[in-house]
């Protein structure tokens, strides 16, 4: 990961969909998910105080304090969890959360304050990355973003920056869904390795130029959250967590054909299709089981022919320039 020392298997596991979002999963079906993906060799873990608002980092913890081997460890800062009644709890797309409100805080205090509300929930000494969630105007709209970023700015970032300097976190780096954020963020200083969610992925390159050439340059890594793009790229109707619109079906459809043609899975090609790019380092699915991740790396070794990226850029179904084996698109 960018220039620290951590090394990743590239591929990861979320563990976003292990806190029941839009469908619920029970907390030993989660627990064993983790488990399982350590068994078979996965290193590198992400979870954050969001993410059932607080349910992911305490099964999470539950299944790492039992591990021989720790694997890598993200969770993320810029929210902070406050008690409420469940009865007024704004759940959001939980299905079953932790009795708790989010507040946003991008401040200097506000990040040391996660970073260690997050080791107690967890129940563990060390997180190796801190990730910035969900800052930017996707989130908070352009005007609701501009005091956050001031946050951020003026205090979150020198946090960060004295927690990894300071060797209590391995690797600092921002988590959110776009791109253009990220560019913003490299204004304030270093970051070692970056969480993108959908944007750049088999169905959308908007993030290759200048956001992946830029990470080339400042030696920065990109973990790919999403690869599936909400799930519209394993079957699914959802694109962004909501539901695709028709000219999305139809380049899903139009991809599809061409990995029948090769006879490789939709998703499989989906899956390993961030890789191509160097600055990638990981790829970060979300399954809700053991079963659902033997699924993943079923997919993860599925053989692709190098035809059929060129046929994917011949068809234009690939932004001009993305690396693919042998070229660019």
């Amino acid at each position: 990961m960018g220039e620290t020392e951590l090394e990743v298997t590239t591929l990861g596991l979320g563990c976003a969909s292990l806190a029941g979002i839009f469908t619920g999963v029970p907390a030993e079906q989660a627990r064993a998910t983790v488990r399982h993906a350590l068994d078979v060799g996965i290193n590198y873990v992400d979870t954050a105080p969001q993410y059932g608002l607080g349910r992911s980092e305490h099964l999470v913890g539950d299944a790492l304090r039992e591990a021989p081997v720790r694997p890598i460890l993200s969770s993320k800062v810029g929210r902070l969890l406050r008690p409420v009644d469940p009865a007024r709890q704004d759940k959001g797309n939980w299905i079953d959360p932790l009795p708790f409100d989010q507040q946003y805080d991008y401040s200097y205090d506000g990040v040391m304050r996660s970073f260690e509300d997050s080791r107690q929930r967890l129940g563990l000494e060390k997180i190796d990355i801190l990730y910035v969630h969900d800052i930017g105007a996707g989130t908070h709209g352009v005007e609701g973003n501009k005091p956050l970023w001031a946050q951020l700015a003026g205090g979150g970032y020198r946090a960060l920056r004295e927690l990894r300097d300071g060797g209590v976190v391995k690797a600092i780096g921002l988590g959110v869904n776009e791109w253009q954020v990220l560019m913003d963020a490299f204004a304030l200083g270093d970051w070692d390795v970056f969480l993108l969610a959908g944007r750049y992925t088999l169905l959308e390159q908007t993030s290759l130029t200048p956001f992946m050439t830029t990470c080339i340059e400042r030696k920065a890594s990109v973990v790919v959250g999403g690869p599936f793009n909400s799930g519209i790229l394993v079957g699914g109707d959802k694109f962004n967590y909501a539901k695709a619109p028709d000219e999305i079906v139809a380049k899903v459809r139009a991809i599809e054909a061409v990995c029948r043609e090769f006879g490789v899975p939709l998703p499989a090609a989906a899956l390993q299709f961030p890789l191509t790019h160097p600055a990638v380092c990981n790829v970060l699915p979300g399954p809700r089981s053991p079963e659902e991740l033997d699924g993943i790396l079923a997919w993860w070794d599925a053989k692709i022919p190098d035809e059929l990226w060129t046929t994917l850029a011949a068809k234009g179904l690939l932004a001009e320039g993305t690396p693919i084996p042998g070229g660019t698109a």
